[in-house]
């Protein structure tokens, strides 16, 4: 099954493996398997993406065909829509349903700190209500990040509301300034993550703007289990 993975795929340990061959799905299995590769997992790491149901967040299309990473240039072939899972988990304590956008920001950002990976592979973070100085007006953005894959920096925007078509427009101003005023000329265009609390699908035919994407969130309350 894994004769053809090449070079890289050796990085699995058999306690990988032995949570990777129960999946029938081969798009699945190859999807974790690169999981391990990308993020150097762990046996725990990997469990909990498996539990998440990481795959089965992917949008439709990103499931389909998923090839082996089989050498380390496939590792550096990456897109954003590669990286971002719809809907991202956060797991509180809270209560839930009494959760702020301020809270939900302070949530994402405490998990990207203990290295989650909802968001997906090669995040740093920038900045939490980065300032953007216009005249004498300041704007933050919500998140800013570096993408070390992509080469870029990526502006997201978290709304505790549904998704909105003039939402958009905030995300492309900041993507702007960003690309004018901070990106250097070794960096790729500037990327947007919109993350919403629910998504109307046939808005979403709509959408076309390239290099902004939108996924969602979803609350839980946080359930210790033992692995």
């Amino acid at each position: 099954m894994f004769q053809k993975s090449g070079p890289v795929g050796h990085q699995l340990t058999w306690s990988h493996y032995r949570y990777i061959l129960p999946i029938k799905n081969e798009n699945e299995r190859n999807y974790y398997i690169n999981q391990v590769i990308l993020n150097n997992l762990s046996k725990r790491d990997l469990i909990n993406e498996i539990k998440s149901k990481a795959f089965e967040r992917l949008s439709y299309a990103d499931k389909k065909n998923i090839k082996l990473i089989t050498d380390e240039e496939d590792k550096y072939n990456l897109t954003l829509s590669d990286m971002i899972k719809d809907p991202i988990i956060i797991k509180t304590d809270k209560d839930i349903n009494n959760l702020n956008e301020k809270a939900i920001h302070k949530l994402l950002i405490e998990m990207l700190e203990q290295r989650f990976l909802q968001l997906g592979t090669g995040f740093t973070l920038a900045g939490h209500e980065y300032p953007l100085k216009i005249n004498n007006k300041t704007y933050h953005t919500d998140l800013l990040f570096f993408n070390v894959e992509i080469n870029a920096y990526v502006v997201a925007e978290v709304k505790n509301e549904e998704y909105k078509p003039s939402q958009i427009g905030q995300v492309k101003f900041y993507m702007d300034y960003i690309d004018k005023n901070i990106k250097k000329e070794h960096h790729s265009k500037t990327e947007g993550i919109l993350i919403v609390k629910e998504k109307d699908e046939y808005v979403m035919k709509y959408i076309n703007d390239k290099g902004i994407y939108i996924t969602s969130f979803k609350l839980l309350n946080n359930i210790k289990e033992k692995i």
